[in-house]
């Protein structure tokens, strides 16, 4: 994971729009697989299938990296780097709005199989099925983004994507409680491209003049900024749905506190990009160069 970005840049030859396109699909793909399969596996072989289901997955990965990644591409040793030297404020706004973006689509996968599936009554294929809409979407709108990057520049479609993303987040805590699922499917239908947008968007940013042989740091860092978000988001943004929700134990609280979780947790996260906005209008933007825009 750290050094994914940094290998896509290096050796992609079609720029931003491959690099980052070539992420957004595969990350899409590989997320809309898991909710389905898990739907599909937990019924039949229990929560253990999950487990030796990627066994043969991660085989098949390991022979594809000793296939695919030469040795031809490794850079020659260069002096260590301070890490405060990359912490600079051209960075650190990227850095702080990844971690705020991955904890809001993290408490989408938390918290949202727990609404489909006690508040609506979905059965766990059908949460799999619908948990999986967003993903899909992914593999959708991952190369649209790399283009527009490339061709609108990178803070616009930042900012694009931000305001999508606050869009799809004030609507989860608002349409399914009003419409059921199409209310659910209606709000990840605007945040999720609003994600990919962003993602496109803000690893062209921060890695656009990075030299070669700092990449892997850059790279390690986003998704450092990212981890910590996905951490946040499931215990943080979790323990604030728990709170809403008036009980930890969601195996027999009623509907109508589940949606009560539901709304409050989605509301914070609304707040959460509309800051996200401000970091970016207020830092990021004086931190990008006519180069990165």
């Amino acid at each position: 994971m750290t050094l994914s970005m940094a290998m896509m840049r290096q050796v992609a030859r079609g720029g931003h729009r491959a690099c980052n396109g070539a992420a957004g699909v595969g990350l899409g793909v590989g997320t809309a697989l898991g909710p389905a399969l898990g739907g599909l596996i937990i019924p039949m072989m229990a929560w253990r299938g999950i487990f030796w289901v990627q066994l043969p997955l991660s085989v098949l990965a390991l022979i594809l990296a000793t296939a695919v990644l030469s040795p031809d591409h490794a850079a020659k040793a260069s002096p260590s780097a301070n890490l405060r030297s990359f912490l600079d404020r051209s960075l650190m706004p990227n850095l702080f709005m990844n971690a705020l973006v991955a904890a809001v689509m993290m408490t989408t996968l938390v918290v949202g199989p727990f609404y489909l599936s006690l508040a609506l009554g979905l059965t766990a294929t059908q949460v799999g099925l619908v948990m999986t809409v967003g993903p899909a979407l992914s593999v959708v709108s991952g190369a649209p983004s790399g283009w527009l990057v490339d061709h609108a520049g990178s803070r616009r479609v930042l900012l694009a994507g931000l305001l999508l993303m606050t869009a799809g987040t004030f609507a989860l805590a608002t349409l399914p409680g009003r419409a059921g699922v199409a209310g659910y499917l209606l709000a990840i239908i605007v945040l999720t491209p609003g994600y990919q947008l962003f993602q496109a968007a803000n690893n062209t940013a921060a890695l656009a003049d990075v030299r070669v042989d700092r990449r892997g740091t850059v790279s390690g860092l986003l998704n450092l900024s990212r981890n910590l978000g996905l951490i946040a988001g499931s215990t943080a943004m979790g323990a604030l749905f728990a709170f809403g929700t008036g009980t930890a134990d969601f195996t027999y609280a009623p509907g109508l506190a589940i949606a009560a979780g539901m709304q409050l947790t989605f509301i914070t996260a609304g707040g959460m990009m509309v800051f996200a906005i401000l970091v970016a209008i207020r830092l990021g933007v004086r931190a990008w160069n006519p180069l990165r825009s």
